[in-house]
C-alpha cells in the first residue's frame, strides 16, 4: 500500500470543502468554507475567483492542520469545480461579467441563465457537434455565456486574455500551467473529444473562433500530471512545492469518478446537490435525445459518459421549505432543538404517514423551477403544484417538502427511462452528496426507481473523487480503477419497497401529465 497522502478540494455552488485521504481512501481531516454568490438580477448568477482561491487556500491550510501529518507527506492535490466560466485579463486580474459589476466577481456561474438567447441561437445553427449534448447546447454551458459577453460586454471580450472553465482556473492558479481538463472542455465546451477537436463550423457560424485564441491550448485528460505547485501557491496552501496537481474535474465527475470508477459499466452515479447530475459510462457511443453525452473519456479514460441532469434538487428542497407560511416555525424550533430543519421536518411528515395512507395522494408537484435540464432540455420550463388546499401549518409544509422530494426523485426515474429506452444498460444505482443525508429522500429515490440505492462509506465522494485523481496523477496507482478498489468502500444500500410500487406508479403518471398540461397552459398564454 502506498504510505502518502491525497488531497482533494472540491468547489461547489456555495462552499469549498477540502478533504485529507490516506492510501486506503480513509478520511484523515476536513475542512469547509463558504463562498459568496452575487445576483445582479436577470437571472445572473457570478462569483469572484479571487475569493473562491482566497477559500481554498484557507480550507487547504485547515484541512492538512487537522489531520497531524506533516506536510512533506502529502503527494497529490486533485481539484474538482463547478462548472462556471472564469473570465481574466492578460495580467491574470478579473474581468466583470456584468455591465454594472465591479472586476473582482468575474465568474459567471453554472446556474445562470442570462445566455437563453444565444442557447438558442447555437442550437438553430443544428450543427452535427450539438449531437454530443443531446442535440441542444444548455443555456448552463460555456458557449451561450460566451457568446452572451461577446453581445453584451464588448470591452470585456477583447480585455479578456484567458477563458477557464472554474477547476482549470484552479489548477492554472496552483502550478501556473496553462492547460485545460479534457473533463471541462468536452462536457461544457462541445470539444469533441473523440475527434480532439471543436467544430470550426458551429464557431463560424456563432462568431466565436476568436475564443480559441483565449483558451488553453493544452488539454490533459482525468488523472494525468500537470506539474507541481508553484512557490507561491505552495506557500499560499500551506503545502511544499513537491505536490503533484491533477488535471481539474468538474465537481458531478469527480464525484462519478468515485461512485463508478472501480466498476463503471452499468452503473448509474447521482450526484445530489444543488442540482443533480447522473453519470453513466458505456463502452460504446450511445446518443440520448435531450441528455448531455457521450462524450469520449471525459470521467474515465476509455469509456463514453452520458450525463443526465435537473437543474433544482438541493435548491429547490432548500427553497420549498423557505417559502411556505410554516417556515419560521419549522427553523425556530430546530434551533430550538439543536437539531437540523431537515432533520424535524422528516418528523412531521412521520407523523403525517401515522395518520395518512400516502398524505401526498392528492397533491402534486413539477419540479422544474429552474428548468428542465433533462430529457426535455426546455431551460424555459417551470415547476408547479397541484392539488394545493387551504391547508396551513406542520402538516401543510410537511406534504409539500415529501410531494416535492418524490417530484425530484420522478426526475430521476425519468432520465433513467430515457437512457434505457435509448439502449443504455442500467444494472446498479449509486448515490452521493446531500441526500445520503436525508433518509427520507433516499427512501423516495429507491421507492420511485424500484432500484436499490448504494452509498458509499465516505460521506463526501465529490472530494474523494478529487482526491482520487490526483492520487492517480502522482503514480501512487496507475489507473482509476485501482485507485477506486483501493481507496473506495461500500456502504449501506436503501432496499426498494416493492409494496409501494402500485401507488408511485400512478403518481409517476401524474408527474408526465402535469408536463403536458403545462404544455397546453404555454399555449393559451
Amino acid at each position: 500500500m502506498h504510505n502518502g497522502y491525497f488531497l482533494g478540494v472540491d468547489v461547489g455552488s456555495a462552499s469549498v470543502r477540502a478533504g485529507v485521504y490516506c492510501a486506503n481512501g480513509r478520511r484523515l481531516a476536513f475542512a469547509t468554507a463558504p463562498v459568496s454568490q452575487f445576483r445582479p438580477g436577470g437571472e445572473r448568477v457570478e462569483q469572484s475567483s479571487a475569493e473562491i482561491w482566497q477559500q481554498v487556500c484557507k480550507t487547504v491550510k485547515e484541512a492538512t492542520a487537522l489531520a497531524g501529518i506533516p506536510v512533506s507527506a502529502i503527494c497529490s492535490l486533485g481539484f474538482d469545480a463547478t462548472c462556471s466560466l472564469v473570465v481574466l485579463d492578460g495580467q491574470g486580474k478579473g474581468l466583470a461579467v456584468s455591465p454594472s459589476g465591479p472586476a473582482n466577481q468575474d465568474i459567471i456561474m453554472w446556474m445562470d441563465h442570462r445566455a437563453t438567447a444565444e442557447a438558442a441561437q447555437i442550437n438553430a445553427t443544428k450543427d452535427p457537434a450539438l449531437r454530443y449534448v443531446g442535440g441542444e447546447v444548455s443555456v448552463e454551458m460555456e458557449l451561450p455565456k460566451l457568446r452572451w459577453l461577446k453581445t453584451h460586454l464588448p470591452q470585456t471580450w477583447q480585455a479578456a486574455h484567458r477563458f477557464f472553465d472554474l477547476a482549470d482556473f484552479l489548477v492554472w492558479k496552483a502550478t501556473g500551467r496553462d492547460v485545460a481538463g479534457l473533463c471541462t472542455l468536452t462536457c461544457k465546451w462541445n470539444y469533441l473529444a473523440h475527434e480532439q477537436r471543436f467544430s470550426h463550423n458551429l464557431l463560424e457560424s456563432i462568431d466565436l473562433t476568436d475564443m480559441l485564441e483565449r483558451i488553453p491550448a493544452e488539454i490533459l485528460p482525468p488523472g494525468a500530471a500537470v506539474g507541481t505547485l508553484t512557490a507561491t501557491a505552495a506557500e499560499e496552501l500551506g503545502l511544499t512545492t513537491n505536490v503533484i496537481v491533477a488535471s481539474g474535474l468538474i465537481d458531478a465527475h469527480a464525484g462519478g469518478v468515485a461512485l463508478v470508477g472501480a466498476q463503471p459499466s452499468g452503473t448509474l452515479a447521482v450526484i445530489s446537490g444543488t442540482s443533480n447530475c447522473h453519470m453513466l459510462c458505456s463502452e460504446k457511443e450511445i446518443f440520448t435525445p435531450g441528455v448531455w453525452g457521450p462524450y469520449w473519456s471525459a470521467m474515465l479514460p476509455n469509456y463514453w459518459l452520458t450525463e443526465g441532469g435537473q437543474s433544482a434538487a438541493g435548491a429547490l428542497v432548500e427553497w420549498t421549505l423557505q417559502e411556505s407560511g410554516a417556515s419560521a416555525n419549522l427553523f425556530n424550533k430546530a434551533q430550538q432543538r439543536g437539531c437540523h430543519p431537515i432533520q424535524l421536518i422528516n418528523e412531521w411528515v412521520a407523523a403525517l404517514e401515522n395518520n395518512e395512507s400516502e398524505p401526498t395522494r392528492n397533491l402534486h408537484v413539477l419540479a422544474d423551477h429552474h428548468g428542465n435540464r433533462s430529457p426535455r432540455a426546455r431551460p424555459d420550463a417551470r415547476g408547479c403544484v397541484y392539488g394545493l388546499t387551504l391547508e396551513r401549518g406542520e402538516n401543510q409544509l410537511a406534504r409539500l417538502y415529501l410531494a416535492t422530494l418524490q417530484a425530484i426523485a420522478f426526475g430521476t426515474r425519468h432520465i433513467i427511462e430515457t437512457l434505457r429506452e435509448n439502449g443504455h444498460t442500467i444494472t446498479q444505482l449509486t448515490l452521493c452528496g446531500g441526500a445520503t443525508h436525508n433518509p427520507l429522500w433516499l427512501r423516495e429515490y429507491a421507492d420511485v426507481t424500484s432500484c436499490d440505492i448504494h452509498l458509499m462509506q465516505e460521506e463526501d465522494a465529490v472530494t474523494l473523487g478529487a482526491a482520487i485523481s490526483g492520487a492517480v496523477a502522482s503514480g501512487a496507482w496507475r489507473n482509476f480503477s485501482s485507485a477506486c478498489k483501493a481507496m473506495v468502500e461500500a456502504g449501506e444500500v436503501i432496499r426498494a419497497n416493492p409494496q409501494r410500487r402500485e401507488f408511485l406508479e400512478r403518481k409517476y403518471q401524474v408527474y408526465l401529465t402535469l408536463w403536458d398540461q403545462q404544455q397546453v397552459v404555454n399555449q393559451l398564454m
